[in-house]
Order: structure tokens, then C-alpha cells, then sequence
């Protein structure tokens, strides 16, 4: 072969090497943007349901479009577009409504024209109490490398959905609230971590979050790692990462 064709040849392996990165790069973002959002968990507020550093996917399609689901916010239309409203009990990633950037991620509690109040650490929906078992304590190390117990309850919504929640403090600030009326297009969410957690029983931090606020809804984790230790540092992975908790369906 001759070095012209030489040449040619590896200037024409350099154009498919582009090509195919360029596609790859756009096929990436369609799925950022359309499909699964990756998010890791940045604190304790949705203990025991998720954990510090917890990674997961979440879905943008489960409720539909808006400003939001697109990066930086971009206005490209009022409102959701092929819009389906949460279930109670969804976890879901949205953007907080004092700042309408940073992105949180809790539980629906509360639908369109429900009253919700707390009531000695009990969850009332419409006046009617949530059942609330005490289950097994849930154990964590400290840094002490001490064990300490947390008292570990399950609560169960009326539409069934059950969870584990935690109830470490009695008679907490946000054990016993006034009764939240949710307004129309809002949601009322709320921490798995039930005395960690700046949710929506605090009107001047959360409060409400309208449904255009909504990024989508929390799937899988996908990885999992001690939060003492780094994502990057990957020679600790082989007793850092969470193993178990891996491709664990997020509920």
C-alpha cells in the first residue's frame, strides 16, 4: 500500500472514530434528557429508604415534561407536557421552590386538595391517621465505630404503599403541625427521616412543590458507596461499595 493510500485510509478511520464518538454523545443525551437521570444522595433525609451515597437512576418520562426536565431550565414551554401526576408514596426528585435549582428528593405524602397534619409523630391524611408499626430497630456505625439503634417504624398510605421510616426524636419540632391543605397542581412531600429531614411541613424552606417542579420519579440504585468514602477512589470499592445495595428497585 502506498502512503498516500495510507493516509486516506487512516484519515477515513479517523472520521468513523468521530462519527461514532458524536453519536454516542448524542445518544447519551437523549437519554439525559428523555429517559434516566442519573443523581446520587447528598444527606440523610430519606433514611432508611435511601442512604449517603446512593446512586440512582431516575426516570423523566413517569410524569411527563417541563422547564425542568432539561438542562439549566431551558423555558421551551408553559407547564407539563404529556403530564401524569405522582402516586402517593413515589419517591421523587424535584426542584425545590424557594430557588427553583437546587434538586431535593422525598415522598409524595400529600395530592392535590388533601389535609395533611402530624399529630405526636403520627401522619394523618383527611383527618384519618396513618397506620404506623414499630418494626426492627435500624442499626448504623457511627464514627466511632460504635452501634447505635434508631427507633424503625413502617407506615402504610391508603392506597397501600408501605415504607420504613424513622422516628429518632420524640415530640420533635416536626411531630406536631398544623393542617396543610395542598393546593391545586402542588404536592406535599415528605423524608423517610422523619426528624432529619426539611420537607414540606416547613412552609419557609420547602413547603408545597408545584407539579411543573417535578424532575422525575426515583427508579434504581446503581451504585452505592460509604459515605466516608469517594466515588473516584476506586481501589477502596472492594469494601467500600455497598454491594447489596445494588440494582435495588427504589420504593
Amino acid at each position: 500500500m502506498s502512503v498516500e493510500a495510507q493516509k486516506t485510509e487512516a484519515k477515513g478511520g479517523m472520521r468513523d472514530t468521530i462519527r461514532v464518538v458524536i453519536h454516542a454523545l448524542i445518544l447519551a443525551l437523549i437519554v439525559r434528557v428523555f429517559l434516566f437521570q442519573p443523581f446520587n444522595i447528598p444527606s440523610g433525609s430519606m433514611i432508611p429508604t435511601l442512604l449517603i451515597g446512593d446512586y440512582l437512576f431516575v426516570s423523566k418520562y413517569s410524569y411527563g415534561y417541563s422547564r425542568y426536565s432539561f438542562p439549566f431550565g431551558l423555558n421551551l414551554f408553559p407547564g407539563r407536557i404529556w403530564a401524569s401526576e405522582p402516586e402517593r408514596g413515589d419517591v421523587v426528585v424535584f426542584k425545590l421552590p424557594r430557588d427553583n435549582e437546587t434538586d431535593y428528593i422525598k415522598r409524595v405524602i400529600g395530592l392535590p386538595g388533601d389535609e395533611i397534619q402530624m399529630i405526636d409523630g403520627v401522619l394523618h391524611i383527611n383527618g384519618q391517621a396513618v397506620p404506623k408499626e414499630k418494626i426492627q430497630d435500624y442499626v448504623v456505625t457511627e464514627p466511632s465505630g460504635r452501634l447505635r439503634q434508631l427507633a424503625q417504624f413502617r407506615e402504610t398510605l391508603p392506597n397501600g404503599v408501605s415504607y420504613p421510616v424513622l422516628d429518632i426524636v420524640k415530640s420533635s419540632f416536626g411531630d406536631n403541625t398544623e393542617i396543610y391543605r395542598v393546593p391545586e397542581d402542588h404536592f406535599f412531600m415528605m423524608g423517610d427521616n422523619r426528624d432529619n429531614s426539611t420537607d414540606s411541613r416547613f412552609l419557609s424552606e420547602v413547603g408545597f412543590v408545584p407539579f411543573e417542579n417535578l424532575v422525575g420519579k426515583a427508579q434504581v440504585i446503581f451504585f452505592s458507596i460509604d459515605e466516608r468514602s469517594s466515588f473516584w477512589e476506586f481501589w477502596k470499592w472492594p469494601t467500600s461499595v455497598r454491594w447489596s445495595r445494588l440494582f435495588d428497585v427504589v420504593n
